[in-house]
């Protein structure tokens, strides 16, 4: 098991993607949003993952990881998870040493832009881009499971 610590924001504006190291689009369904126990389907490019994470305390989340197969993951997503999914494209940009990934969503929540930062400790406080705007970090409407149960935005 793995102890994810991470912060999250809104983004003003897409002057990160000249920046970016890299970016890859991703599909995430998911089978459970259950807050104490969200499980979740990644699928890039031809990869894919399964992810279950314990309930948000703050920054900080129990979380476990695994590759699975492809095919049997776009399976599961269709027999599964009833349309909750989300697309989103992920772009890597280093700030001043620090990875930052931030997704630009499509569909039903195009215009959202949202950036994430790990972090080795909750203290933890990395300088910020001068993209960043809002801290959403521990804001359940700003969590991927909901976004994937909404249509839009959230205000």
């Amino acid at each position: 098991m793995a102890k994810e610590i991470e912060r999250k924001f809104l983004v003003t504006n897409t002057s990160f993607i000249s920046k970016a190291e890299s970016s890859t689009n991703i599909r995430q369904a998911y089978i459970s949003t259950n807050p104490d126990s969200t499980v979740r389907l990644r699928i890039k490019d031809s990869q894919a993952y399964m992810t279950v994470k314990g309930r948000n305390n703050g920054a900080e989340r129990d979380e476990w990881e695994f590759s699975i197969p492809y095919s049997d993951a776009c399976e599961m997503a269709r027999k599964l998870c009833g349309g909750f999914s989300i697309d989103k494209t992920r772009y890597i940009v280093d700030h001043e040493g620090w990875k930052w990934e931030i997704d630009v969503f499509h569909g039903r929540h195009e215009g959202l832009i949202v950036a994430e930062i790990e972090l080795p400790s909750a203290e933890c406080q990395p300088p910020l881009p001068k993209f960043i705007g809002k801290e959403v970090t521990g804001d359940a409407r700003y969590y991927n499971s909901m976004l994937s149960l909404n249509a839009g935005i959230p205000v």
